[in-house]
């Protein structure tokens, strides 16, 4: 975590500078719009880490649930249900990126683990009341449409190339 870190913060600080050196305290203008976001998204970021947390502690308890349900041996089912469960995941990928990370330590496959991630990114059922009423039904539908097969599609090709990998 540290060099994602070290990079959004020279990119910040970056940022910062250009701002003050634009003048008319453009930095100080933006800094606060900052401290407005942090205070709106921080009860959010904390919440999505403590589920991110108990999702990975209870994924530790079910291991043998997982390896039945999602693990290498679960073959198409498991990479089905986990383009599900992205679908239906809340929140951005700081619940879905721990929640993942704890069920592949509890014995999920490599396969299902790319379902679950895509599901998240091309489905995800909590965006679409926000895609509907800005970009509309039609655009919406033609969307979900051209990627409803991608999960599975890359889990399955995870699955089949890369299993023995990881």
């Amino acid at each position: 975590m540290l060099t994602p870190t070290l990079i959004m913060g020279g990119i910040a600080a970056a940022l910062v500078l250009f701002g003050y050196y634009q003048g008319n305290n453009l930095h100080i203008t933006g800094l606060q719009i900052s401290a407005k976001m942090i205070v709106q998204m921080m009860p959010l970021l904390l919440l999505a880490l403590i589920i991110a947390g108990m999702s990975q502690v209870f994924a530790a308890q079910q291991e043998a649930f997982i390896t039945k349900w999602l693990g290498p041996e679960s073959g198409l089912r498991g990479i089905m249900l986990a383009s599900v469960a992205g679908t239906l995941t809340p929140g951005g990928p700081v619940v879905t990126v721990p929640l993942l990370a704890g069920l592949l330590r509890s014995g999920s496959s490599i396969g299902v683990a790319v379902a679950y991630l895509t599901g998240w990114g091309a489905w995800s059922l909590a965006r679409l009341p926000l895609e509907v009423a800005i970009l509309g039904w039609k655009f919406t539908l033609i969307r979900v449409a051209s990627v409803c097969l991608l999960p599975p599609i890359a889990g399955l090709i995870a699955q089949t190339f890369f299993s023995k990998a990881t």
